[in-house]
């Protein structure tokens, strides 16, 4: 297998269609990562390259991969709020409640930042409002110290 993750992850981040089927084509390792640990997959979603992110997962990308401090794809998506990202991830097998280093998880992420749109989407298909970040807050604390009142609507009703 030849490994190349800079030139992967460097398509990936422009969403270089061309370029990311011929490394497929060449057998690159997909998952490999850089310094950080970043994956093309998980510069692809933060980038909203969709076309690139779904060719990706498609050949076997691992959609749950963590950089080194433990951001997933669907973290970066939702904290940028690209809801067509999030819900390619989702439909793809993305673990909604994958906690990075701080505790923190995709749903703390666009209720911090308000995404609100991504807090219905994690919502509805079944992310966990109840985990706690290492300060111990969840969610709902983190839309309420941002006043995203949305946000702590959707994530206190039954």
């Amino acid at each position: 297998m030849i490994h190349h993750p800079q030139t992967t992850i460097h398509a990936a981040r422009l969403g270089n269609l061309e370029i990311l089927k011929e490394l497929i084509r060449l057998e690159a390792d997909l998952n490999a990562s850089d310094e950080k640990g970043y994956t093309a997959l998980i510069i692809a979603c933060y980038n909203r390259q969709y076309p690139a992110a779904q060719l990706l997962i498609e050949n076997g990308a691992a959609v749950n991969s963590q950089d080194h401090g433990g951001n997933t794809a669907l973290m970066g998506a939702s904290f940028k709020g690209y809801h067509n990202v999030v819900e390619l991830l989702i439909r793809n097998g993305a673990d909604l409640n994958i906690q990075h280093g701080n505790g923190g998880t995709a749903l703390m992420f666009a209720a911090m930042f308000g995404r609100n749109d991504i807090v219905s989407l994690l919502l509805e298909h079944g992310a966990d409002r109840t985990l706690l970040d290492s300060r111990g807050l969840t969610a709902i604390d983190l839309a309420a110290q941002q006043g995203n009142v949305e946000a702590i609507k959707l994530l206190t009703a039954p």
